[in-house]
């Protein structure tokens, strides 16, 4: 037998460590194997590195500050703390600012509007103006402002329907108004646009005319035709030849009421009586007086010559706005002086139509009478338009057409007036 025998085969080296270990050891060279091969990382530069660095030293920096100790947390917290209360506390200042600016802005619209109130005596507006024909007329009559002063009343009372008084004395077949010309309002109204005549109530518009387009200073001779009238109108007493000035015929004409007067006005002023009765009968219009026409300068009756009460009010209340106008229709009397042909100066007492004014009637308590003009013709009946104030100074205008007899129409003119100072 052959001695050398066969050396032994090698056995296989027992782990007898870690089994998971040697697994993983194992596996590992496969792993290795598949695994893809990653991608080279990209070289940096010494620059970008130290700013990395930067970087990461502020985030460290960063954390450690969030990371204080709980004394700086505390006051961290308390600030934080304070200042919400005060936004809290500057919020509520802004809206109690903001509401007592609403409040004082609230009072002080409430007392501008209680003044206005006042100011206006209770109207918070102004009242709609009715339609006046004046608008529609642009004439020289228009042009004359400067002779004008500020009106007593901006406005025009509307009338649109009677409205019943019951203290009114006035027959039911009879016209009259009464109305505040400060509050616009009618407080009286009976036929206010009925036709009916002015009797002498017409001398307002002739008046105004002479006002307007007359010289005071000038000297009239009077002629035979402005003594042509019926036999029982009233007049100065002129004769033919008598020389006398416009400003005393417009006294003649507005206290005494004279009929001569009117005429020898009417020529002076529109060259011929027909011409001056064009003039008054455009001036009406312009005014808005629709319902009114005129044939003559005095009011003596002719069956087309009438107007309307409100025609009468629209007449009063644009004459009152003149300062000489006022003057002379609130005369009780008129001294006359004048020259005769033979040149002798004569002087007449002429007394006020107005019983008011000669204290042959008497106004209710406390009411001033400041100006108007009276009528008197059997076809009109006894007439008198009035411009009047109260115990306060408030104007307001009242009519009365038609009385039987002069005591009738001061009775029914009052039991209008008492109404005023209600």
């Amino acid at each position: 037998m052959n001695q050398e025998t066969k050396s032994p085969r090698p056995q296989p080296r027992r782990n007898t460590g870690n089994p998971v270990r040697t697994a993983q050891e194992g596996r590992r060279p496969a792993a290795q194997e598949n695994a893809r091969p990653t991608a080279r990382p990209a070289r940096t530069s010494p620059a970008a590195g130290e700013s990395a660095a930067r970087r990461t030293e502020a985030a460290r920096q960063r954390q450690a500050a969030v990371q204080t100790t709980p004394r700086a947390r505390d006051t961290r917290e308390r600030t934080l703390r304070a200042r919400q209360a005060r936004m809290k506390r500057m919020r509520r200042r802004r809206i109690r600012n903001t509401v007592l600016l609403i409040l004082i802005l609230a009072v002080l619209g409430g007392a501008g509007a209680f003044a206005v109130y006042t100011l206006r005596d209770g109207m918070m507006y102004q009242p709609l103006q009715p339609y006046t024909a004046g608008r529609e007329f642009e004439n020289d009559l228009n042009s004359l402002d400067d002779l004008r002063t500020s009106s007593f009343a901006s406005t025009l009372c509307v009338v649109e329907k009677d409205v019943p008084l019951s203290s009114s004395a006035l027959a039911p077949e009879q016209d009259g108004l009464l109305l505040d010309l400060d509050r616009r309002e009618v407080l009286f109204s009976q036929h206010a646009f009925d036709r009916v005549y002015p009797a002498s109530i017409t001398k307002i518009v002739t008046g105004l005319l002479v006002l307007r387009y007359g010289h005071m200073d000038e000297k009239v001779t009077i002629q035979q035709e402005d003594l042509n009238l019926e036999q029982a109108a009233q007049v100065c007493g002129f004769i033919a030849g008598d020389t006398i000035t416009v400003e005393e015929l417009l006294n003649c004409l507005l206290v005494y009421s004279g009929n001569d007067a009117a005429m020898a006005l009417a020529r002076t002023v529109g060259g011929s009586t027909e011409e001056f009765v064009k003039m008054m009968n455009s001036y009406a219009a312009s005014l808005g007086c629709t319902g009114t026409h005129f044939v003559n300068p005095h009011g003596l009756h002719d069956t087309e010559h009438y107007t309307t009460p409100y025609d009468i009010y629209l007449m009063l209340k644009e004459a009152l706005k003149y300062p000489r106008f006022t003057e002379i229709s609130q005369q009780p009397e008129y001294v006359l002086s004048y020259i005769r042909p033979n040149g002798n100066y004569v002087e007449t007492h002429l007394e006020a139509t107005d019983h008011y004014l000669t204290g042959d009637a008497s106004a209710p308590r406390d009411v001033s009478i400041l100006g108007g003009k009276t009528g008197t013709t059997s076809e009109a009946g006894n007439c008198l338009a009035l411009l009047s104030q109260n115990a306060y100074g408030h104007p307001y205008f009242s009519l009365v057409m038609g009385a039987t007899t002069k005591d009738a129409l001061y009775q029914q003119m009052n039991s209008l007036l008492q109404n005023i100072n209600d």
